[in-house]
């Protein structure tokens, strides 16, 4: 591990000290300036000894598997549809469930020596100390890591044309889009550039593109996979989950992925819930859905954007997965269509303090990613030109709307959620999962003359059925259905907390049911 270096602790005059408490709207006597200058000394003191203190090392500090070739950026050839940043193999364990698998990392997850962008310019070279927690996990059951893919920058957007190494075009039709902020993963898998990849997920960041590019994409119950040693957006939404060619896959690898991340004695992740383990997800794949019930969320239909083939394809496989003996009856949630209006607050306002806090935050029980704020801290603050526009509005609003009405829009909109959690919970008590389009429209155009308001404007429009599972913490999963003009529909599948086996036994129906179109032989 390098050596920390920490900034150097000054003491401030006077005047420091009574700007601050005039910031604060504090009105100090000259006696009560003196006095709380008197005490910052003291507090400064304490900081200045926990410089000394030694950090203490955990499991992901102790770099595994450590034959680790240098990348490479790959070669225009060499990167079909632009997926990759950083080509390497890394390899695993000879055994395991994933022997001989390869996988794609989204370029926001650590693999120790290897830069680790986030889809910007504005980390470029800053390569990670320690490997995510989901990168031993993966080397230990077997894989071999193949590369760093490209993703959407800091994973503010849902499109795919908002990355500073360029667009990843739709591996079906290259005049669309693949979709974001996994962008690279979605259309790696799609392509076999690898077995597997793994998706951050936020607002719909790996049913999206998994959704556009006609693959496997599962957004785990929130904390059943760790997201240590990943770049976060906000902590109660920040998910990570397997992106794969086939519903057995996906099974195999949430197996290795799921699990509580204690090292040393100690909890890592403080989004996990204590205990929480992964099931026997390969096992449900012979189960039948003969007898299950599946609610069809009414409002997950016919927006004013869908496609209304999309909604028909997915209301057909709902037909045929009854006539093999599921039970299908109706439901409808309240505020489900208002979740774009809910998210506004809450994702901007979440991350935009998020940004303020190094890239790390405050306020969990976890571990403190150090190095990530070395990094991140000094280019936020001198280069912060070079954010992407998406980063650049959320931070606008963000700021603008805590200035004006503090956290206000934020708190109401997180109550609201407690009631969309609650309705689908009750849902969920009678049936065993619900079923909807994942998105309700094809995939957008690549179109390089749209104005920036334009393309900012776009990146959550077709967040419509996606970010609401996010918030409310339940497991969705999304797979290919069927397919509309040649493009892939993708049908969501949302499970109860930790019921992740429910929706590989829906999903593994669904897959002998769907006709998914092939890939052209060339993007």
């Amino acid at each position: 591990m390098p050596s920390e270096t920490y900034p150097t602790i000054h003491r401030p005059p006077p005047e420091r000290v009574a700007a601050i408490a005039e910031q604060l709207g504090l009105e100090l006597t000259d006696e009560e300036l003196a006095d709380y200058a008197e005490l910052l000394d003291g507090a400064l003191a304490d900081v200045e000894r926990i410089v000394e203190l030694p950090s203490p090392e955990f499991e992901l500090h102790r770099r595994t598997y450590t034959d680790r070739p240098a990348g490479h950026r790959p070669t225009d050839d060499d990167n079909p549809c632009n997926v990759w940043i950083t080509k390497c193999t890394v390899e695993g364990d000879e055994r395991g469930p994933l022997a001989g698998r390869t996988v794609g990392l989204k370029d926001n997850i650590a693999l120790a020596g290897y830069e680790m962008t986030c889809g910007s310019r504005l980390l470029r070279g800053y390569a990670p100390q320690i490997d995510a927690t989901v990168v031993t996990r993966l080397l230990d059951a077997g894989a071999t890591i193949s590369g760093k893919l490209n993703m959407e920058a800091f994973a503010w957007s849902g499109s795919s044309d908002i990355s500073d190494y360029g667009t990843v075009p739709n591996p079906h039709d290259p005049s669309r889009l693949a979709g974001g902020s996994s962008s690279g993963s979605g259309a790696a898998v799609a392509l076999g550039e690898c077995d597997i990849a793994l998706g951050g997920d936020q607002g719909g960041s790996i049913r999206i593109p998994a959704s556009w590019c006609g693959i496997v994409g599962l957004k785990p119950t929130t904390g059943l996979v760790p997201y240590t040693g990943i770049f976060p957006l906000d902590p109660t939404i920040d998910h990570v989950g397997p992106m794969t060619q086939s519903v057995e896959d996906a099974a195999v690898a949430t197996e290795v992925l799921a699990g509580e991340d204690r090292q040393n004695g100690v909890k890592m992740d403080a989004r996990q819930p204590r205990g929480v383990s992964a099931d026997d997800y390969t096992a449900a794949l012979d189960e039948a859905v003969d007898g299950m019930t599946l609610g069809v969320l009414e409002e997950g239909f016919g927006w004013d954007e869908s496609n209304p083939a999309v909604d028909r394809t997915v209301r057909g496989v709902v037909d045929e997965l009854e006539s093999r003996g599921a039970n299908v009856e109706s439901v409808s949630v309240d505020y489900h269509r208002d979740i774009l209006s809910l998210i506004t607050p809450m994702e901007i306002q979440g991350g935009t303090r998020l940004v303020e806090e190094a890239g790390v935050g405050t306020h969990h029980t976890g571990w403190y990613w150090s190095d990530l704020i070395d990094a991140f801290e000094p280019r936020k603050e001198s280069r912060a030109d070079e954010l992407p526009p998406t980063a650049k509005n959320s931070l606008i609003v963000g700021t603008y709307l805590a200035d004006e009405f503090g956290i206000e829009f934020y708190a109401k909109a997180k109550n609201v959620i407690l009631e969309l959690e609650r309705q689908l919970n009750e849902h969920l008590d009678r049936c065993d999962a619900l079923v909807m389009p994942t998105i309700p429209m094809l995939p957008y155009e690549r179109d390089e003359s749209l104005s920036r308001v334009e393309r900012v404007g776009r990146i959550v429009e077709n967040h419509r059925n996606t970010a609401t599972f996010d918030h409310t913490h339940h497991p969705a999963l999304t797979l290919p259905c069927g397919s509309v003009d040649g493009f892939p529909v993708g049908m969501q599948l949302v499970g109860s907390h930790f019921d992740e086996r429910t929706l590989f036994t829906v999903a593994q129906t669904v897959e002998e049911i769907a006709d998914a179109p092939e890939l052209p032989v060339s993007p």
